[in-house]
């Protein structure tokens, strides 16, 4: 069974994600921001987050390194152990995050590879006691890895929090059911920066985005509430 999906983000006026790059709040601090976030994201009672490689190689800070001893490769599926918490997960096609021993925070760790990943990348990540789906197609398959999620790992309400190429990926294949943006009143203004959501040629044509509600936070945040719809799905007031 899928579980239900989560778009999560905070973004500037401008849509940029990066807030190291918004303009000052009128606070005089951009951690005010991240409270809101940390606020909502309590709300929403997830039992897994999932980003992907660029995010999660950023909060792993972990490189590469082989086993200590030789380890018996599992494919499709490896379950390394449960969370207690909840789970982090990546979408890392090619296999180029790596980790330390022990989870993120309390986290279990679960990781979302291809078909190609070798084997020696595996074993690293059961060392590590890390858990991975291998993707039994050339292309990964999205539901079908978020129906092993909620199948193997009893996952039932995850948030997805980024990069802009896995939300846009998640968006383009119908898998969200709700998002909820952040808008920080700031700017970032830069050139050629990435904004929350990337896919090739755009989404136009494959969803309707209905709002559900635009709330006024604390430090000036609005949070901006909509369900994710088919595109030919009429308005339900």
């Amino acid at each position: 069974m899928k579980p239900k999906v989560t778009l999560l983000m905070i973004t500037s006026v401008d849509g940029r994600l990066h807030p190291s790059r918004f303009t000052n709040s009128p606070d005089g601090t951009r951690r005010d921001w991240s409270a809101q976030y940390e606020k909502i994201h309590a709300t929403l009672k997830a039992d897994a987050w999932l980003v992907g490689r660029v995010t999660m190689a950023e909060i792993s800070k972990a490189g590469p390194h082989a086993p200590s001893q030789s380890i018996a490769v599992e494919k499709p599926l490896h379950i390394a152990g449960r969370s207690e918490g909840s789970y982090a997960v990546v979408l890392d096609p090619s296999g180029k995050v790596h980790f330390k021993p022990g989870g993120l925070g309390g986290d279990h760790v679960i990781v979302l590879l291809g078909r190609k990943v070798p084997d020696s990348h595996l074993a690293e990540l059961a060392a590590d006691g890390v858990s991975y789906v291998v993707s039994e197609k050339t292309d990964i398959d999205i539901a079908a890895m978020l129906d092993i999620l909620g199948r193997e790992f009893g996952i039932r309400n995850l948030v997805l929090e980024g990069g802009a190429s896995t939300n846009g990926a998640f968006l383009a294949a119908g898998l969200v059911d709700e998002m909820r943006i952040l808008v920080a009143p700031a700017i970032d203004g830069g050139e050629n920066v990435q904004g929350i959501v990337a896919y090739g040629d755009g989404l136009a044509g494959k969803l309707t985005l209905q709002l559900k509600s635009a709330d006024i936070l604390d430090h000036g945040v609005v949070q901006l509430h909509y369900a994710v719809l088919p595109p030919s799905t009429e308005r339900r007031d």
